[in-house]
C-alpha cells in the first residue's frame, strides 16, 4: 500500500537531514520492518530517488513560499512530508495531487505538532502548479 511506503520513506527522509548519509541497508531495514512488499518497496525507492534528487529544487520552492522566516526553520518533520509531497506533486504524474496533499498532511497529524497539519496543507495549497 503506497501509505505505508509514503510513511517509510518520510521517515527516511526525516533521518536524513540529520544524518546525510542513509544508506541503502538503512533504508532496506526500514522497508523489511515497515513489511513492505516488493512493490511498495519499489515505489519507495523511486520516492526516496526523487526527494533526494530535486531535494535543493524544493528547498529553494518552499523559501518563496513559506512567509515570516526562512526555509530552514521549518520543523524537520514537517519539511520531510512537504517534500516527499512535493516530489509526487511534481513528478508522479499518476498520482493525484489532492491525495498527496492528504498523504502528507496525514504524515504532519501523525509525526509532528499540533498545528502542523494546516501548516503542511496552506504551504502545498500554495505550491500547486509551482
Amino acid at each position: 500500500m503506497r501509505t505505508q511506503a509514503r510513511e517509510t520513506v518520510y521517515k527516511i527522509v526525516f533521518a536524513r537531514q540529520f544524518h546525510e548519509d542513509c544508506t541503502e541497508a538503512f533504508r532496506k531495514a526500514l522497508y523489511r520492518a515497515d513489511k513492505l512488499n516488493e512493490e511498495d518497496r519499489a515505489y519507495a525507492e523511486r520516492l526516496y530517488a526523487t526527494v533526494t534528487e530535486h531535494s535543493e529544487e524544493f528547498s529553494a520552492l518552499l523559501a518563496r513560499k513559506v512567509r515570516g522566516f526562512a526555509e530552514s526553520r521549518i520543523f524537520p518533520a514537517d519539511r520531510a512530508a512537504l517534500y516527499i509531497a512535493l516530489a509526487e506533486i511534481h513528478y508522479f504524474d499518476d498520482i493525484p495531487s489532492v491525495v498527496s496533499v492528504n498523504e502528507a498532511v496525514a504524515l504532519a497529524r501523525k509525526y509532528s505538532t499540533e498545528k502542523s497539519a494546516d501548516f503542511v496543507n496552506g504551504v502545498l495549497a500554495g505550491a500547486i502548479g509551482q
